[in-house]
């Protein structure tokens, strides 16, 4: 059931049925979690779960703080925007409930880096995960196939393959820049496996003077490969957007597409038959320094004042089941975040799903940098005019102004 965006939770005095605000912010899943609120119901009587989807979530919600209408369950893309609601403790501590213990550790320890309600130290579980994507790169087999191009596992590697289909007439990458958004994945797999331990923790520490790390001194490499990769594109790269990439990988006219799984139910809209495959970005000459990048796409959370919060948790027990967990995250193209999962058997994530299995993974890094920045429009003036040198520059000047404005809000209220 979709709803407007009015959410009020209330509790029938007649029936004693209690009736559950359930915000979710996937437009494209409405039919999977009305289908699991349907089973849930039937098993569960008394209670009534009304799923509401509004357009522009994050906007949606912050508006519903405003107006103390936190809904009762919720489920929330895992990025800087839900560490600030954690922070500000919107969300309930679900670190006692049984499904936490369920979760992959790998996983949580990418939410709990992100914030939590007691300020970081980890203590407090505000989201589960219910479902991660992975960032690698996809490829079509069969175009690697004909071309006589093995999958690299080595940066060198990747820029052989790259070059042999260029030398072939095949577009290597298909590349969307009017879309500015869809430069991050590359960024996000080469920072995050090269930037030094404990980059972003000691980035905040140096407040608004930059002296022992910055990006200028620790992101040269990776903004000088993420140019090089994008000169590999097709021509007419700065005038397509991400659903022209979709279409166009999707009718095989690239041997590869730097997406993450979340763009896979896409692609298949466009062509179910599709080839599709994906492996771990190889950043450097070492295979084994490859990892995946990975953030939860659907984290769980129990609003913190919530008046049915015993409701509210039966609720989330169930959409926590692996039964529930892996039948969305087949119709997904998702990865399940659970110990002991089944591994999810789409052969177009088939590449990535060890890495994911092993713990071998990382976060988002742009998910540590403040809403504030104009990063991807940084990265596509990055990867338009290849001058790596000012975009590093520009990086370090906006994350000086935000820490500086930071440390004066902090000095007003003490």
């Amino acid at each position: 059931m979709i709803a407007s965006s009015t959410l009020v939770a209330c509790s029938s005095a007649s029936d004693q049925v209690v009736t559950l605000d359930f915000f979710q912010f996937k437009p494209e899943a409405v039919k999977e979690f009305a289908s699991v609120i349907n089973d849930f119901e039937a098993k569960n009587p008394d209670i009534r779960v009304v799923q509401n989807t509004v357009p522009e979530p994050d906007t949606a919600i912050r508006t519903l703080l405003v107006k103390n209408k936190v809904p009762d369950v919720l489920t929330l893309n895992v990025s800087g925007n839900f560490a600030e609601l954690a922070r500000a403790c919107v969300f309930a501590d679900l670190s006692n409930e049984a499904p936490a213990a369920s979760v992959n550790p790998a996983v949580q320890q990418i939410v709990q880096k992100l914030g939590s309600c007691d300020q970081g130290s980890g203590a407090e579980v505000n989201a589960l995960p219910f479902a991660s994507n992975a960032s690698g790169i996809m490829y079509n087999p069969q175009i690697f196939a004909e071309n006589g191009v093995e999958v690299p596992t080595t940066w060198n590697e990747l820029l052989a393959a790259a070059q042999t289909f260029k030398d072939n007439g095949v577009n290597p990458f298909y590349c969307t820049m009017k879309d500015a958004w869809t430069a991050a994945p590359a960024f996000v797999n080469l920072g995050g496996t090269l930037m030094p331990d404990g980059f972003f923790d000691k980035l905040r520490a140096e407040g608004s003077d930059l002296d022992t790390v910055s990006f200028s001194k620790n992101f040269s490499d990776a903004a000088q490969k993420e140019v090089k990769l994008y000169s590999f594109c097709q021509d007419d790269f700065a005038s397509r957007d991400y659903a022209s990439g979709n279409k166009a990988f999707g009718a095989g006219e690239s041997a590869m597409y730097l997406q993450g799984s979340y763009a896979i139910p896409a692609i298949r809209a466009t062509n179910p038959d599709a080839q599709i495959a994906s492996f771990p970005y190889p950043v450097t000459d070492d295979p084994d320094s490859r990892v995946v990048v990975s953030g939860v796409d659907v984290g769980i959370s129990i609003g913190r004042d919530t008046p049915h919060r015993a409701e509210a948790q039966r609720f989330v027990d169930y959409l926590m089941s692996p039964e529930v967990v892996q039948s969305y995250s087949e119709a997904q193209s998702t990865f399940s975040p659970l110990k002991n999962a089944v591994p999810n058997t789409d052969p177009a994530l088939a590449g990535l799903e060890p890495y994911f299995s092993d713990g071998r993974i990382i976060g988002f890094i742009d998910h540590q940098i403040p809403a504030s920045i104009p990063l991807v429009n940084m990265l596509q003036s990055l990867v338009l005019t290849g001058d790596s040198e000012a975009f590093l520059s520009d990086l370090d000047s906006e994350w000086s102004k935000v820490a500086a404005r930071t440390a004066t809000a902090r000095k007003g209220k003490s």
